[in-house]
């Protein structure tokens, strides 16, 4: 059995931070007025598996970032909400607009940002380069994969194969 999270079959949505996940917190400066942030094509792959197996998306990112405005063109994704600071409001919204409760969503985040989204639900997942807060939160999981470099896609599959044993 591949799966090394502890997850359940019952998951429909997947909420996530983007910097420290899809990225690995690295920018890339160009000038004063751009910047670039690499993506791993495992965990834009992960994004393209995750919506065509019929699993919600969100992305809450603290910051504003035309890489998630490409992420939620290329796959449609219309739960994108960027330059949040107080994320958990915005979960709530979300569970609220799909009728969810606190174990049908999983949230993934790295930083102290993210650790009250964290905190109330039942999935919490970071990566090993998470801020030490984030990963003393007693039932947060941490990915193998690195952040930037198949975390999210390490989620996504880990959550299919679980409902293909359905």
């Amino acid at each position: 059995m591949y799966s090394t999270l502890n997850l359940s079959s019952k998951i429909k949505m997947i909420v996530s931070d983007f910097d420290g996940i899809f990225t690995d917190n690295s920018v890339f400066i160009l000038d004063e007025s751009k910047k670039l942030k690499k993506l791993s094509f495992k965990d834009l792959m992960g994004v393209s598996v995750c919506v065509k197996n019929g699993i919600k998306l969100a992305i809450i990112s603290g910051e504003c970032s035309p890489e998630i405005d490409y992420i939620a063109s290329k796959f449609s994704i219309e739960d994108i909400h960027q330059g949040i600071r107080n994320k958990l409001p915005v979960l709530e919204q979300i569970k609220d607009k799909y009728s969810l409760s606190n174990d049908e969503i999983l949230y993934i985040g790295d930083d102290i940002n993210d650790i009250a989204c964290l905190q109330s639900l039942k999935y919490a997942i970071t990566v090993s380069e998470a801020n030490y807060k984030v990963k003393e939160i007693p039932h947060v999981q941490i990915t193998k994969a690195k952040a930037g470099d198949g975390a999210f896609r390490e989620v996504v599959d880990n959550l299919l194969e679980l409902k293909q044993q359905e």
